[in-house]
Formats: C-alpha cells, structure tokens, sequence
C-alpha cells in the first residue's frame, strides 16, 4: 500500500518542482530585468550628455535625435579656451591629497571609538554625522573669511583642507563599522606580545580591514572629485578644479549645451574609468563583516 501511494505521488511531487523552478527563473528574470531598467535609467543622462558633446551646437538645441554626423569641434574648442589638464591635476591633487589627509585623521579616531570607547563615543559619532546635515552655505561666509585671513583663497592646500573636512565624518563612520566587526581577541593577542597601540594599527588593524579602508577611501576619491560648492566658492583660477572647468561654460551669452556637454563629459570621464576598475574593491569592501 505503501509503494502504491509513494507512485502515485511521485508525478504530483515533480509537478511541485516543476512549477517552484519555474516560478524561480521568473522571479530571476524579473529581477535581472528591473536591475537593468533602473541602470539604464541612471545611466541614461549621462549617455545623452555623451552623445551631446559630439554635437554642433544647433543639432543640441534642436529635436532631440540620435542620428547626427558626430563633431569633435566641441573637445577642441573647450580645450583651447580653457587647459583641461591644469584643472585635471589639481582635481587629482584635492581629491586624493584630502582622501589621504582624511584617512590619516579617522583611522586612529575609529580605533580608538571601536575599541576604547566611553560614554560620549556614540554621541560624538552622532554629532560628527549631524554636520553632514548642515547647507555648506550656512558656513561658506566664516570659512570664506578665514580662509581670506590665512591666505588659502584659491589655493590647493585650502581646497584640500575643506574636502577632508567635508569627507570625515562619512570616512570615520564607515571605518568605525569596519573596525567593530574585527574581534577583539586579535588585538589583545598583539597586546599581550608586547605590540604598541601605534603597532596594533599598522601591523593588525589595518591589513585585516583593508578591504573596508579602500572602499572608503575610493568613496572620498569620488566625493571629492564631485564636489562643485566649495571650489566654485572657494577658487578663481589656480587652484579650481573640473567642476570649476565646467561651470566657466555658463556665460551671459548663454549656455552652450555641445561646449557645456564635451566638458562635463571630460569632467566625468577620469572618475568613471576610475570607478569601474575599482568596483570589485569597492563592493567588497561595503560588503566586508556582513558575512561570518
């Protein structure tokens, strides 16, 4: 009776199967095709401000189209009227000297909160957060003067000073995570050998977390990089950087959509290749202690 029953129900336990696989791939598939729908969303601006920089400046302002006989006339008039590359390097210089600055100033402030931390840590951690709540604006005039005071105006050392500061908190949060996740047995078992606080960061700390230490350091790369407020504020000529570059195309005469879109596309294009070859190192980096 058994193995006659057992029969029976073998065709309705496939069946069962069948239709749970089925219903799998369709939930895959739709997936897979809302992840690509929201992608191309994202990147469709970008795209078109692409496609715009090898316009002339009448096809831009016309009906939008996509077929049009490419120019580069755009690339080299930007070029000429301003040097793309002065304002590359010191994009380069601000951008990875304020990562750097910033990374030096929160590791031992995230080590110190994760592993030697009182009862103001979590409220310095929140007030440190809250700042990135406050408009730059709200500050710009008291920076402003002391900057003037100092003689940082339009200066890469003052540009790179107000970066770190911007970054900081979100770079001593995220390392603060980072750190949290590493059990402290290890520290102790460096202790107990005789290891420094100082030999603890350099020699433990850091290489058991690099992973979390270089996506967010790639993510203060591109913060930085991104920022335009403070260096359209905060710089003339000497000292500006891309978003600067691209803001000098924004004249009385008018906005020259072709011109405005090749010099954001040059703007953009370092930081893109930068991200897509750093993109593993970045998710596994925000992905780093998520799994025991």
């Amino acid at each position: 009776m058994t193995t006659t029953l057992s029969h029976k129900d073998a065709p309705m336990d496939a069946a069962r199967g069948n239709a749970a696989l089925r219903s799998k791939r369709l939930r895959n598939l739709g997936i897979a095709v809302l992840g690509w729908s929201v992608a191309l969303i994202i990147f469709f601006p970008i795209f078109w401000m692409i496609l715009t920089g090898f316009k002339t400046e009448a096809e831009a302002i016309a009906e939008p189209s996509l077929f049009f006989s490419p120019t580069l006339e755009n690339y080299h008039d930007v070029q000429a009227r301003a040097g793309y590359f002065n304002f590359a390097w010191n994009s380069v210089v601000v951008a990875f000297g304020s990562t750097l600055l910033a990374l030096l100033i929160a590791i031992p402030s995230a080590y110190s909160m994760a592993f030697l931390p009182t009862k103001r840590t979590k409220g310095t951690l929140l007030w440190m957060l809250s700042t990135k709540m406050l408009p730059p604006v709200g500050v710009l005039v008291p920076i402003y003067l002391i900057f003037r005071d100092l003689g940082l105006l339009d200066t890469l050392t003052g540009l790179t000073i107000v970066y770190t500061l911007m970054n900081l908190p979100i770079v001593v949060w995220m390392l603060y995570t980072f750190f949290k996740d590493l059990p402290q047995d290890i520290l102790e078992a460096g202790r107990m050998d005789g290891a420094s606080t100082l030999q603890e960061i350099v020699y433990l700390l850091m290489p058991l977390t690099l992973p979390g230490i270089a996506s967010t350091g790639l993510l203060s790369v591109i913060l930085s990089w991104n920022e335009s407020f403070w260096s359209l504020n905060l710089t003339t000529s000497q000292a500006a950087p891309l978003p600067a570059y691209i803001a000098s195309f924004s004249s009385p005469e008018g906005l020259f959509w072709a011109k405005l879109s090749a010099a954001s596309t040059m703007a953009i294009a370092p930081i893109l290749v930068f991200g897509w070859l750093t993109q593993k190192q970045m998710v596994r980096g925000l992905t780093f202690g998520a799994v025991k």
